[in-house]
């Protein structure tokens, strides 16, 4: 078994988790849609409470899915997916050199 793209599954291992999750895919595809919300501006759009959005929030900032910008007093949360995006094409990269080299 190559050994390359074992280590870099694992790297991903809180990405995936993240993405896992049904709430926090609506929560990516909201930000993906509108340039950016703040928490109040996603819960009224899902059928989940504030703290339960927090909470996801959280994680995806975790994760380095999302980001937010401080106006005033709100977070405007965003997408910042070019780390995920390159994860995966290293990830890609990884799998088709190990299946090639078999």
């Amino acid at each position: 078994m190559a050994e390359e793209p074992i280590k870099i599954f694992r790297q991903g291992m809180p990405l995936f988790s993240v993405f896992q999750d049904e709430n926090r895919q609506q929560i990516i595809m909201l930000l993906c849609d509108h340039k950016s919300l703040t928490v109040n501006q996603i819960t009224d759009q899902l059928e989940l409470s504030r703290p339960a959005v927090s909470h996801h929030l959280k994680l995806m900032l975790d994760a380095g899915v999302i980001t937010f910008k401080k106006v005033g007093k709100e977070r405007y949360y965003q997408v910042s997916l070019d780390e995920t995006f390159q994860y995966l094409k290293d990830l890609t990269t990884s799998l088709e050199n190990s299946i090639s080299s078999n």
